[in-house]
């Protein structure tokens, strides 16, 4: 890893902010949109960049707005990849979160965040806080070579639980379905019937297939090539160079999976998952002119 000086910490505007901390990823997801170099990477992926003052630049972004929301983190490199547990700086600015009011909605795969659930509990407790995991298929094997250096499903799937138990809401993304891998009825109904055991709150899902990109397509045909000889050419026949590149059974799985969430009352369309995520509880959002930093 290398650490640098950032600008700036949050982006977007109005109703919600992202951050990422950390950039870059060192899980090896065979599959990682992040690695597609229209997002521009300047060092190799799993060369962490580092924002060191990631911490100081979200305190003063949270002290100069009138108006609190929430904040996300995750979407682009995961806040608790291996290097957290020494650095520490996804859990400085989840205390800087609940130190301003604001709530926080993180996305990640690894177990790692259970270290901080007394914390994610302060935030929900005082404000709102949303726990994202992505599963990806409900075969443990399989699991290891598409996501090999991050906690298994099932042990996400305890993590929801630990969630559950402790009252915090979760959201799971279903994300994504590899054409001849885990494209299959078992996989997404598994994976659909943990969620509604754990109590998700809803599931994202953006089409049963995946995308690719320059960057992310090449990491991803070699590995193909590394852990299942010939189904490159597979995709190759049938994709070409597509961006986006649905299961052979995406209709059926479709169906499925909107059956299951409606007999179930899971959130998943993504307009409703999005809602959920970001609506920020009313009577807390203005902030006061009495209202100070220091407050726990």
């Amino acid at each position: 890893m290398h650490f640098i000086d950032a600008k700036g910490i949050l982006t977007g505007s109005g109703g919600h902010y992202g951050m990422n901390i950390y950039r870059g990823c060192t899980h090896g997801c065979i599959y990682c949109d992040s690695r597609s170099l229209c997002y521009r990477f300047a060092h190799p992926f799993e060369d962490i960049e580092v924002k060191r003052n990631a911490p100081a630049l979200l305190e003063a972004a949270l002290r100069a707005k009138r108006k609190r929301c929430m904040i996300g983190t995750g979407a682009m490199s995961d806040p608790y990849q291996p290097c957290e547990e020494e650095l520490g700086l996804t859990r400085r600015c989840l205390e800087i979160i609940r130190q301003y009011g604001f709530g926080a909605a993180i996305q990640t795969k690894s177990d790692r965040i259970l270290r901080d659930i007394e914390l994610l509990d302060a935030i929900n407790r005082q404000a709102k806080c949303v726990v994202q995991l992505t599963l990806t298929t409900f075969d443990e094997a399989l699991c290891r070579i598409v996501e090999p250096n991050v906690c298994g499903t099932h042990r996400r799937i305890e993590v929801l639980e630990v969630m559950r138990e402790q009252g915090i809401p979760t959201l799971v993304w279903l994300s994504p379905i590899l054409p001849y891998l885990n494209d299959t009825e078992e996989n997404v109904r598994s994976i659909l019937e943990a969620c509604i055991r754990t109590g998700v709150k809803g599931v994202l899902c953006f089409g049963m297939g995946l995308t690719l990109r320059e960057g992310d397509r090449e990491y991803y045909y070699a590995a193909l090539d590394r852990h299942f000889p010939g189904l490159k050419r597979r995709y190759i026949e049938r994709y070409g160079n597509a961006y986006e590149v649905p299961s052979p059974h995406a209709a059926g799985l479709w169906e499925l999976f909107e059956t299951i969430c409606r007999e179930n009352g899971l959130l998943y369309t993504p307009e409703d998952c999005f809602r959920y995520l970001y609506d920020f509880p009313e009577k807390h959002a203005q902030l006061s002119l009495f209202d100070t930093a220091e407050e726990p």
